[in-house]
């Protein structure tokens, strides 16, 4: 466990993404996925109320309702914290603040919950000025309805300088930052974000952290992928180019040697950078999430960190 940024959140190492819950898992396979989580320690959730609006048949705010059906259930709301985003949804686009104000109220009706702990603003959108969005964002903290704000999708200039409009105008900040992060896609967050992260304190939870599930191993040159239809296998797939086979034989190097699965290295070198405090991933089986469950433990040494990063 680990305090996440300057925040007073305690987090298990994973982070559990919902985006696949009322997706590619229905309720009962999304209750056992959560159950097998927080069993083994886990503790933070990652939603969204445009999770999953794309799935025909669906109107959006699905993974919101089966997450809060599931916390109702367990009665374990205290021991788990929220983690959900506005704004990309297009039954509530945007950041201006009546937006924000009604889909708060709508998240929390879904959670079934009283408070959101980390809320996030799912992009950053350029036609509502970054003033606006944050004082509305700090009403909701001063209200108790949000504890801590995070910013998903957000460049390192436009971060910066949302963090100096809360400083200079006494708003609550962004505390948490959600980029597009794993060992295939790294221009992203490296560099100039990352710097600023650091050096503001900020925590990062990378999504995308097994790029699509192509960093699982599953995806492989002539492998049978008759079994491998889901609805991101072919984003998958689109890294099985010659640097994505280099990384995959180094991943399998080092989980050779730990005797982990290949999805547990990947996520263990996601940690061991700079700033980010606990990768995001989904699962939609507990046979799924125990590979991913087994990057909580594992430490990798420089030298493996640095092969899979020159790889």
């Amino acid at each position: 466990m680990a305090l996440l940024g300057t925040t007073d959140l305690d987090i298990y190492p994973l982070c559990l993404g919902g985006n696949v819950f009322g997706w590619t898992a229905d309720r009962e396979q999304s209750f056992a996925v959560l159950d097998a989580f927080t069993a083994a320690g886990g503790n933070l959730i990652d939603t969204a109320d445009a999770y999953s609006a794309w799935v025909p048949g669906n109107s959006g705010g699905d993974s919101e309702t089966i997450i809060g059906e599931w916390l109702e259930s367990r009665g374990n709301r205290d021991s788990v914290f929220l983690a959900t985003k506005l704004g990309k949804w297009s039954e509530r686009p945007g950041l201006g603040t009546a937006n924000i104000r009604a889909a708060v109220e709508d998240s929390l009706r879904r959670l079934r919950t009283d408070r959101i702990d980390v809320y996030y603003a799912h992009f950053d959108d350029t036609e509502v000025p970054l003033a606006e969005t944050l004082g509305a964002f700090d009403e909701l903290v001063r209200a108790g309805k949000v504890r801590y704000l995070g910013a998903s999708q957000y460049t390192a200039p436009r971060l910066a300088e949302a963090l100096a409009i809360s400083n200079r105008e006494g708003l609550a900040r962004y505390q948490v930052v959600q980029p597009l992060y794993n060992l295939m896609d790294r221009s992203v967050y490296e560099g100039e974000l990352a710097e600023l992260c650091v050096r503001e304190k900020l925590s990062v939870l990378p999504y995308y952290g097994l790029a699509m599930g192509f960093l699982t191993g599953k995806y492989r040159p002539g492998a049978d992928e008759s079994g491998a239809q889901s609805p991101r296998a072919a984003g998958a797939r689109a890294y099985l180019d010659e640097r994505g086979v280099r990384v995959l034989d180094v991943l399998d190097e080092v989980a050779d040697a730990h005797h982990v699965p290949v999805a547990a290295v990947a996520l263990a070198w996601l940690r061991a950078q700079p700033a980010v405090a606990a990768p995001i991933a989904s699962a939609r089986t507990p046979d799924q999430l125990r590979a991913l469950l087994a990057s909580a433990e594992l430490r990798l040494s420089i030298g493996e960190i640095e092969k899979l990063s020159a790889a």
